[in-house]
């Protein structure tokens, strides 16, 4: 009962905040008013209000959102829990040129997405994001009046007094890859139903795919193409890359509609891999330019099938905001290392992939609660 005040404050918001955001169940999707338009496909010459992608990081000593002692967080993105001396990289927010990026508001979030579902799809670097957006919203919620589901590699947060579920859905590739004759991985690039069965009757789908097109052959997930009865033993990856997001493309157009479901396209998270995974470790400040600014060809697939789109789908672009923060990534401090260890760091493996969490994810949901 201690926590009944907590709970009856809770409600009493809730209720408040759902009253002002409209009774009707799809009049959100249409509200336009949040102050971003990131529309791709046919609608693409609509004014932007805000590019949330083109800005600069500023410190602000009032991050992080949450404390590295959320439960939700999966040890491999704990940086302070795993001995990282430095704390300063949760402490950077993203001001966009022009505009303003609100501050990630936890009631009001939950307030816009009550009674429905968010499902995030994608690979680590999307649970990467989930976990982040999962801490950002349990804070508020009660104990006892949340939990946790899990179903294989997916995985579902329910704050229950909301009704609302956040969901990931583990599919890197998008289209689905399975055992072939002799136990060959055959990845099938215009076969995504076994996948997309989960994304029906979901309010708001968020996807990536993006890195493990790119694998090399060493740690490639597949040992062969199939496009219809065809077999491929090689092909260009953004040639595979654009087939594949293109059966994601025709899936979409043909299957959800867009007055009841939002669909958001995350742009492909950057790596600082360089120098055998040590780009990254001993970071402690986002780089303050690029001396020749890159985009990445994913990026500029991904644009091309969005563009022939008919459904509207919005691009959350987080490539070059990302690329400056070096200092987001584990690094060494991807496991727990003892005092010892410490002193000899490069005697472990460095992520310049994922992100440490509290950390620049909590940015990328800030923007993505600003676009719904």
């Amino acid at each position: 009962m201690a926590n009944y005040p907590h709970f009856t404050f809770v409600f009493i918001i809730t209720l408040f905040i759902c009253f002002f955001h409209g009774k009707s169940s799809s009049s959100w999707l249409n509200n336009e008013d949040n102050g971003v338009i990131m529309v791709q496909g046919r609608r693409e010459d609509r004014p932007t209000r805000c590019d949330f992608s083109v800005g600069k990081w500023v410190y602000d000593q009032s991050y992080p959102l949450y404390g590295s002692n959320c439960p939700y967080l999966s040890t491999a993105v704990t940086c302070q829990r795993n001995g990282r001396p430095d704390s300063g990289y949760e402490k950077w927010k993203w001001k966009p040129n022009g505009c303003s990026l609100p501050r990630f508001d936890a009631l009001k979030f939950l307030g816009k997405m009550r009674r429905k579902r968010i499902m995030l799809v994608g690979d680590s670097i999307m649970r990467n994001q989930w976990e982040s957006l999962v801490c950002l919203v349990q804070g508020v919620i009660p104990t006892g009046h949340k939990r946790v589901t899990y179903n294989g590699l997916s995985m579902a947060f329910h704050a229950l007094d909301f009704e609302t579920s956040i969901e990931f859905s583990w599919a890197p590739l998008l289209v689905e890859l399975k055992k072939g004759p002799e136990n060959k991985r055959v990845l099938h690039l215009d076969l995504i139903e076994e996948n997309a069965r989960y994304w029906r009757g979901v309010d708001v789908l968020v996807f990536d795919s993006a890195h493990w097109w790119t694998h090399s052959d060493q740690w490639s997930s597949w040992d062969y193409y199939m496009e219809g009865k065809s077999l491929y033993k090689t092909m260009n990856p953004m040639i595979a890359y654009q087939k594949g997001l293109t059966t994601w493309a025709k899936w979409v157009d043909l299957n959800l509609d867009p007055r009841k479901t939002r669909v958001i396209f995350r742009s492909v998270s950057p790596r600082h891999n360089r120098q055998n995974g040590w780009r990254c470790y001993n970071q402690k400040t986002p780089l303050k330019f690029f001396s020749h600014p890159h985009v990445p060809e994913q990026v500029v697939v991904l644009k091309g099938v969005l563009k022939r789109m008919s459904f509207p789908v919005y691009l959350h672009d987080v490539t070059m905001m990302s690329a400056f923060r070096r200092d987001g990534h584990p690094s060494v401090y991807r496991r727990a290392l003892n005092q010892a260890q410490r002193q000899h760091p490069r005697e472990f493996s460095s992520d310049c992939s994922h992100w440490c969490l509290p950390g620049v994810p909590d940015i990328w949901n800030e923007m993505l609660s600003a676009m719904i």
